[in-house]
């Protein structure tokens, strides 16, 4: 089934509309027309019955002396035009005056067969006669001594009705087909900014970071905008992640490749057993370095596609740092450096995304144990005041100058002479993972006299 558009659906359900509710209201019309209609007729026929009473008072009825039941005759309409005189409908209509005993004194030709009323009083009445139905009028005056009676068809009723009808009604008709023109264009041009829309989304440049405006968009379409900009941004941010996820992982893992089949290739190439080990525990670091390297980028990746959007949760970061330390326990003691846990209080509960912080927690704890030397020295402290919650990790290794802090937290920025991957993309996913919770981070001088303290602020959102 071909799908409708939406001004053929505004512009028939404006039309289903209008019939809906013109449809009822002319039928009420014609309800009501047709009963004024009948009252003014019957009233019409009360007037006339009138008007004979008091003629015949006032001439006196021996003005019909001598032509008792004297009938007066009605030409139809057939025979006038016939003779090409004026087409009346006199024969549709006529009277009858009858004495008190029901002889009938004067009347038109066309009642003659009309059946008798009751003349005890005034009253309407419905008489037929042959094929047609005759709407009738008795008049009985106390103090005159005929009977009035006053009748015209039903049919002459309708034919006026019929024509008030035809008159209101084809036009009506006949203008249903230029409304349905009119409501489409109306339609047209109350949609026409969907087209400005639609001529805006097909101009706009992939990759482009401009909003699109729309200076005279209806207050409707205004949300439906502001909701299409956010998600173009969205998406050109997830497209902008993925190129540069692309681009980390060309970067970041070319070397450890390199330095794989390097050690591999010179194990093929050698008969020394020496030199084999050698290779093969070079190729083994490598495997690490490359596995480690990998984990960092899906971190990262991770957190800059916005998996931290879920609400925020109770932490506490004496746990947090509790499972983290001894994750990487058989790293310090392989590396022999001490570490040492300084506590304040027994829980430290911040909400946040759990994820996100132990892997800023991770990675300041792999960064300093990176760049201390065997039996260097690393302090992780725990502390919270009223307003914020503490973590500081500091260690005795060769420091960062205080003129190139700044640029640490660049991704893959490591420090001239640092010992092994440097500061790569660790600091790169501490950043990340601080900015989810509106921490702030600070590069200070180690307390041990050389080295580096880093103290991350995270706010307490709750209580």
């Amino acid at each position: 089934m071909k799908p409708t558009s939406l001004r053929g659906r505004l512009r028939w359900m404006i039309i289903a509309l209008l019939l809906l509710f013109l449809l009822p209201l002319a039928f009420y019309s014609f309800r009501r027309t047709s009963s004024e209609m009948a009252v003014l007729s019957d009233a019409r026929l009360a007037e006339a019955a009138h008007t004979i009473a008091t003629l015949t008072q006032q001439a006196g009825i021996q003005t019909f002396a001598g032509h008792e039941g004297m009938l007066v005759p009605v030409q139809k309409k057939g025979v006038l035009a016939a003779q090409g005189e004026v087409a009346t409908h006199e024969s549709e209509v006529g009277f009858q005056v009858f004495d008190r005993q029901g002889k009938l004194v004067l009347g038109t030709i066309n009642l003659m067969t009309l059946p008798a009323t009751p003349d005890d009083r005034s009253a309407y009445h419905d008489l037929k006669k042959q094929h047609h139905v005759w709407r009738v009028f008795n008049y009985v005056d106390p103090n005159s001594a005929y009977v009035i009676r006053v009748a015209d068809r039903y049919d002459s009723r309708e034919d006026i009705v019929h024509t008030l009808w035809l008159d209101h009604g084809l036009p009506f008709l006949f203008g249903l087909p230029v409304l349905a023109l009119l409501v489409g264009w109306a339609v047209g041009r109350g949609l026409r900014p969907l087209a400005s829309l639609t001529t805006a989304l097909s101009a706009r440049e992939p990759g482009s970071r401009a909003r699109i405006v729309l200076p005279d968009a209806p207050s409707e379409l205004r949300p439906v905008l502001n909701a299409l900009n956010e998600q173009l941004d969205r998406q050109e941010d997830a497209l902008e992640r993925e190129r540069r996820f692309s681009a980390d992982v060309a970067h970041e893992l070319r070397t450890p490749l390199a330095s794989i089949l390097l050690n591999l290739e010179s194990a093929m190439e050698t008969v020394d057993p020496d030199e084999i080990q050698d290779s093969l525990a070079g190729a083994h670091g490598s495997v690490a370095t490359l596995g480690r390297r990998i984990e960092q980028l899906l971190a990262l990746a991770k957190l800059e596609a916005g998996a931290a959007s879920s609400p925020f949760e109770a932490v506490d970061l004496i746990d947090l740092a509790g499972g983290v330390v001894k994750e990487l326990a058989p790293s310090l003691q392989r590396r022999g450096v001490e570490l040492g846990f300084v506590l304040q209080d027994s829980r430290v509960v911040v909400q946040g995304y759990a994820p996100a912080l132990v892997a800023l927690l991770r990675n300041l704890l792999e960064n300093s144990l990176r760049q201390v030397s065997a039996g260097g020295r690393i302090q992780l402290a725990v502390a919270r005041n009223q307003q914020e919650a503490t973590l500081e990790v500091i260690d005795n290794g060769p420091g960062i100058p205080l003129e190139r802090r700044h640029a640490v937290f660049a991704r893959f920025h490591r420090e001239a002479g640092s010992r092994g991957e440097g500061y790569g993309l660790g600091l790169s996913i501490v950043a990340r993972a601080a900015s989810l919770h509106r921490a702030t981070i600070e590069l200070l001088d180690s307390p041990f006299g050389r080295g580096l303290r880093v103290r991350v602020s995270i706010p307490l959102l709750c209580p």
